[in-house]
């Protein structure tokens, strides 16, 4: 009566010994390391590279409808002084013209927004001493070009990492 083997025989190799197993299972996770790795370092690269590919001559950056810190911080400026009169969003109102429809050059606007405007009865007082919105002139201003050339929609934008 045959039992079987009485001793363990090799099996193929990488099939049945632990050693060959160990082995090439390590090599896996090893390989898919090295795949998971490639694929962050080129999302990151391409992401970069997305970054700072600013349009030239603009002082904002949106990307993926994200925006950069100066365009978000233009944004509150704007929404803390700016739009009691000229409307959420830079749309306008019956107090101030739109902002978005008809953007001034950037060496127009800082000099409306610091010596003020006036035409006919419409008069825009000037904010050179006002320390909320002086500073913040182009941060301000990046905020209405990026709505200005659509890339930001209405309301509060989000901000690139968040």
């Amino acid at each position: 009566m045959a039992r079987g083997p009485t001793q363990m025989q090799p099996l193929e190799e990488g099939r049945g010994s632990v050693g060959a197993t160990g082995a090439a299972f390590r090599r896996r996770a090893l390989v898919r390391s090295w795949v998971a790795w490639s694929v962050l370092l080129c999302v990151a690269c391409l992401n970069a590279d997305a970054q700072e590919a600013a349009i030239p001559g603009k002082l904002y950056r949106v990307i993926e409808g994200k925006a950069d810190a100066r365009t978000y911080n233009g944004y509150r400026r704007y929404h803390s002084v700016c739009n009691h009169c000229h409307g959420p969003d830079g749309m306008g109102s019956s107090f101030g013209p739109s902002l978005v429809a008809r953007l001034p050059d950037i060496e127009t606007f800082r000099r409306i927004v610091r010596d003020g405007q006036g035409s006919g009865a419409a008069v825009m007082k000037g904010f050179s001493g006002d320390p909320n919105v002086a500073p913040y002139v182009e941060d301000i201003y990046a905020y209405l070009a990026a709505r200005a050339d659509g890339a930001l929609g209405r309301g509060r934008p989000v901000k690139f990492g968040q």
